[in-house]
């Protein structure tokens, strides 16, 4: 059989997968906190018809003749450039500028999320759309964060300093470094929490689990916890979201280029056919 039938199917194969993920990210253009991602494509194993050999006294020598045998693909890439800033002026809607993810729970997995258009439950509990609970710590009489990640919430029972019985929360902002503050009818501001933000040695490594969240892979490597301004780690814009980063013109030049690929790989196997058939008559 003709090696250029199988290598104009691996054609459209691969070619059919640039679809897939341009019109993923076509179709996530508003999506908030989403990322792009790419296709690469890498040649697969080529057949050697003829080995190389080394000069000799009476003959040069001779580079080897190969034939590939089709395209695979070789990854695709997740673009994690930060999206365009969208103002709401909601207190709840924070946006990450610079690098870090907000770390959220669900079914009690960790998850790691660049959206922050967060919301307060019924219980008081600062959650993502989906539900998920936002992730942070609690803090000490300095104000400094103390302990493991726990649900960030509006409850009194763990502001710093402590509310004394009767008095009520008024208001509540959260700040640039992810400190929730609670104003009380006291007179006196209390730290309520403050936002965790994660950090991996291979970002791209992440896994989409959908909901606009990503899950630690072998990959991506352990996630490093701390906050706002720490490390790596950039700082927080509350009232503003993080809008997709899919670029749209370069999308739908990716959608032409996959079209005319598979178009291309789609005649190669016409042609292919058209040579076997020509052996067939051969016959007649």
């Amino acid at each position: 059989m003709l090696r250029s039938l199988f290598a104009g199917i691996s054609g459209l194969r691969a070619n059919q997968t640039m679809l897939d993920v341009a019109g993923n990210n076509i179709a996530n253009a508003n999506t908030i906190g989403f990322k792009s991602s790419s296709t690469i494509f890498q040649d697969t194993l080529s057949q050697m018809l003829t080995g190389a050999s080394a000069a000799n006294a009476t003959r040069g020598g001779r580079n080897p003749i190969q034939v590939g045998l089709g395209v695979q693909l070789a990854a695709t890439s997740l673009n994690l450039n930060q999206g365009s800033a969208q103002a709401t002026g909601r207190a709840t809607d924070v946006m990450i500028s610079g690098d870090g993810m907000f770390v959220v729970e669900a079914g009690g997995e960790q998850l790691y999320t660049r959206a922050g258009d967060f919301t307060f439950d019924d219980q008081g509990t600062l959650v993502t759309p989906a539900g998920a609970r936002v992730q942070g710590y609690l803090l000490d009489a300095g104000g400094n964060p103390t302990g493991g990640l726990v649900d960030m919430t509006l409850d009194g029972a763990n502001a710093s300093p402590a509310v004394p019985a009767g008095v009520q929360l008024k208001s509540y902002s959260i700040g640039p470094d992810g400190v929730i503050t609670g104003v009380y009818d006291d007179g006196i501001s209390r730290g309520l929490g403050q936002l965790a933000l994660a950090d991996f040695n291979n970002p791209m490594g992440l896994e989409k689990v959908g909901e606009t969240a990503f899950r630690e892979s072998q990959s991506s490597g352990t996630p490093q916890l701390d906050v706002a301004g720490q490390g790596r780690r950039g700082t927080l814009m509350v009232g503003s979201l993080e809008m997709s980063n899919v670029d749209l013109a370069a999308e739908f030049t990716n959608l032409i280029l996959a079209q005319r690929g598979f178009q291309a790989s789609s005649r190669v196997i016409t042609t292919s056919d058209q040579v076997l058939e020509d052996l067939v008559n051969i016959k007649r």
